[in-house]
């Protein structure tokens, strides 16, 4: 199998939202069955086609960095998630529909990625802190999921996602809401699947065709991955 460039989207949100279950379900498209807690960092590819369908299509493969989400002290946070956050071209922000403090801890995620040399490790940010100009100049691409979508009564549906709507705003993001236990959120030309497809191939043109942007740089090295995944690669 041909080698393929590749991209380096990182998946971030608190402990127990589902980040392992929704990248088992976008890269594998099953559900997992039996989730555990995600030490350091656990990597699964995806394969994506760019522009599906017009003359420019092209295949890369999307790696999914699902970062453990335990919120530790300032030293042995920049010890076991600092590092991955070098070299991303992508962010998809996770948040448990049912957890309202979950969604409020995305700013923190997002403040500790995109800006790990300046913002203190540790320290939970939010949206009562929020500062959208920190974020203004930002060129990474970011997406927020929420999750759980079948653990709320219909009739709380419309008041808990009017009550999210706003992070997608912040984000400057698409939203996509979802029930990682059900693939059928996912289904092909689902109005989910094609925000998906949208932002990652926004992640490709930052990280390929946008040269001159002030995106974070791809990986320096430019291994390449001969197919198959890397799950179950988890990093201390």
């Amino acid at each position: 199998m041909a080698s393929l460039d590749r991209v380096k989207v990182l998946v971030l949100g608190d402990s127990g939202v589902g980040k392992s279950s929704l990248v088992h379900l976008l890269c594998q498209n099953q559900v997992l069955g039996n989730p555990s807690w995600t030490v350091g960092c656990s990597v699964d590819v995806r394969v994506h086609d760019y522009k599906e369908g017009t003359p420019v299509e092209k295949t890369y493969y999307i790696e999914l960095w699902d970062v453990g989400g335990s919120v530790g002290s300032a030293s042995s946070v920049k010890s076991t998630r600092a590092v991955f956050y070098n070299s991303i071209n992508g962010i998809i922000l996770v948040h448990d529909l049912t957890n309202k403090k979950s969604s409020q801890n995305l700013y923190r995620w997002s403040s500790e990625a995109l800006n790990k040399d300046l913002v203190p490790t540790g320290v939970l940010v939010t949206n009562g802190d929020y500062d959208q100009e920190q974020f203004a100049e930002n060129q990474i691409p970011l997406l927020v999921i929420g999750t759980k979508l079948d653990q709320i009564h219909e009739t709380k549906r419309h008041e808990v996602l009017t009550r999210t709507a706003f992070l997608a705003e912040d984000f400057n993001a698409e939203e996509i809401n979802l029930d990682c236990t059900n693939p059928r959120y996912l289904a092909a030309g689902s109005s989910n699947a094609v925000k998906l497809s949208r932002f990652f191939d926004k992640v490709i043109e930052k990280r390929y065709f946008l040269r001159d942007s002030n995106q974070i740089p791809g990986f320096p090295d430019r291994k390449r991955f001969w197919g198959g995944t890397l799950k179950g690669l988890h990093y201390d």
